[in-house]
């Protein structure tokens, strides 16, 4: 899923007898559409099948009503919430000089009984009650998601496909492991070129072989781990020939300046720019937030207490910064930015892991700053180009 993203993003001023508003419920089997039509009293509200043309058909039905009721339609603002029908539909309805925003479903403020009543009809009641707040000016009642292109959406794959296909081959791995401890066999490399041969001579604690439909199990897992770890070099190999056919490209040349920094490799590298670092950000404020590396106060009174980190942002950029800050250390030892970390958890026990997280979040920084701006944080020692 896209994250939350460009919060400074304003809406234009809002013209209410001029500005026809709908909200989408969206579902795999319906559509439920609900609307603010000028002019037209009672508030329309509409299931279709899952079918653009309908809802464009159903958009353009009631500009008309509105023009009957003696009001000129200037523009039609349509939202829906992020999920898993993705983008496609915003940018189709763009296509058709509709304005359409896509909100992010966690930033819209929900009743906190227990239990509360939960429709298709409801959610489109607070959608439109979110959604017109902000039209108005008001930021707080929801966020907006940036709608990234289909190129855009298209340059993530690569990597997020990469990181399933890795954690896959480690679960592979780790179930073969656990299968030969459990007939007592220790020490034996399942990942090795020429484990399937030496299979059949394996045997356990009572001079036994092998089990035939535990040994079958493990060849095909076995096979199966062989595969993906083909599919992880078809990968890699088509990224760096992306980059050598085009190194001069916008996010291939931030690849390529990031890689030249000693700790990080283009696997890190290619993610941190398709994730957060192409992206345009207001400040590094912004860039903190987005990869969720920021903090979340609780103040009340006198009360003044740290609940962790917020998590609100890019998961992947979280994972990804925190084990690279790790990685940093070791080979950045004489950087600035290593050299704070020293001084500030040399003297204080335990507090390393919470200060590595300060140590992302500025290593973020620092590398937005370097594709930026081009400027090398102190200390850093490069690759030669």
């Amino acid at each position: 899923m896209q994250k939350l993203n460009d919060l400074s993003r304003s809406p234009s001023p809002l013209d209410p007898d001029g500005t026809l508003i709908a909200v989408i419920e969206l579902s795999l089997s319906s559509w439920l559409v609900a609307g603010i039509v000028p002019g037209v009293e009672r508030q329309p509200l509409k299931k279709l099948a899952v079918d653009e043309s309908a809802l464009l058909k159903l958009l353009h039905r009631w500009r008309e009503e509105a023009a009957k009721a003696g009001h000129r339609i200037k523009r039609i603002a349509v939202a829906f919430e992020a999920g898993r029908d993705g983008f496609w539909l915003a940018r189709w309805l763009s296509a058709r000089d509709i304005e359409a925003h896509v909100i992010h479903a966690s930033s819209v403020a929900v009743s906190r009984e227990h239990r509360r009543a939960k429709t298709d009809r409801l959610d489109t009641e607070l959608l439109k009650r979110s959604f017109l707040g902000w039209l108005r000016g008001e930021r707080d009642h929801c966020k907006m998601v940036a709608i990234p292109t289909t190129q855009d959406e298209d340059a993530k794959r690569p990597n997020r496909e990469h990181e399933s296909l890795v954690g896959e081959q480690s679960r592979i791995v780790n179930r073969m492991k656990a299968t030969l401890i459990r007939f007592g066999i220790r020490g034996f490399n399942p990942k090795l070129k020429k484990a399937a041969e030496r299979l059949d001579s394996l045997r356990t604690p009572e001079g036994e072989p092998i089990p035939p439909n535990t040994l079958a199990e493990l060849r095909r897992d076995m096979a199966r781990r062989q595969l993906v770890s083909d599919q992880l070099r078809q990968i890699e190999h088509a990224r760096l020939e992306r980059l050598q056919q085009a190194p001069g490209d916008g996010p291939h040349a931030m690849v390529r300046l990031l890689a030249r920094v000693i700790g990080v490799g283009v696997e890190t590298a290619d993610m941190l720019v398709q994730e957060v670092l192409s992206r345009s950000m207001r400040d590094r404020r912004a860039v903190a937030r987005y990869a969720g590396l920021t903090g979340s106060p609780d103040e009340s009174g006198r009360k003044r207490r740290e609940k962790g980190l917020t998590r609100s942002g890019n998961a992947r950029v979280r994972r990804g910064m925190i084990q690279l800050a790790w990685r940093f250390l070791m080979f950045q030892k004489d950087s600035t930015l290593a050299q704070w970390f020293r001084a500030r958890t040399e003297s204080a026990r335990g507090t390393r892991k919470t200060m590595i997280v300060a140590l992302a979040r500025k290593l973020l920084i620092a590398l937005w700053r370097l594709v930026r701006e081009g400027v090398v944080p102190d200390g850093v020692v490069l690759r030669p180009a």
